[in-house]
């Protein structure tokens, strides 16, 4: 049974959901993918993991770096898992690119190389966004795609965690804005 919450944040609602194990979905209100994977059977309550998400949101938005890591279940393909496992390792305040994530999914996996489009495919299906963070992930040139709640609020998640943003750039055309 999955159960549900909502966070106000400081750049907009964002709707949680919980089960027995963990957060399953984090999402921002009217996003790409707004609660793709929540159970039609889900129930609103509070509970004691969606009251560690919510410590865990208030200290990030008070612009300094949570200690502890609340309860996630993260729900995917083994590709989409290690992609995301790699997210949970970006440091905050730290940006890498699809690139780097795709040249290191390829060596645990002993391949020539992977796709970074298709890092970018699993990375848009992450349900846990923030707390594992896609943000910090930027194209290799400094563009800022590829964000499900956003280019908007990945760039202000950026500037809480005070990323130098002189590099990075909303791009004005392509595929992944």
């Amino acid at each position: 049974m999955q159960y549900t919450t909502k966070y106000q944040s400081p750049v907009g609602e964002i709707l949680l959901a919980c089960d027995e194990i963990g957060l399953t979905g984090l999402w921002f209100k009217d996003e790409k993918f707004y609660a793709l994977s929540l159970d039609p059977e889900h129930k609103e309550r509070e509970t004691p993991i969606s009251c560690e998400v919510k410590r865990w949101l208030d200290i990030y938005f008070f612009g300094r770096k949570p200690d502890f890591m609340p309860p996630i279940h993260m729900i995917g393909t083994p590709f989409q898992l290690s992609v995301w496992k790699i997210l949970t390792e970006i440091p905050y305040g730290k940006t890498t690119t699809y690139g780097k994530i795709a040249k290191q999914i390829a060596e645990e996996r002993g391949l020539k190389q992977m796709s970074a489009q298709a890092v970018g495919g699993a990375m848009g299906h992450n349900e846990i966004s923030i707390i594992v963070p896609c943000h910090r992930v930027v194209g290799t040139n400094g563009s800022l795609t590829g964000y499900a709640g956003g280019i908007n609020i990945k760039k202000e998640l950026l500037k809480l965690e005070s990323v130098n943003m002189e590099r990075l750039f909303v791009p004005t055309k392509g595929t992944a804005l």
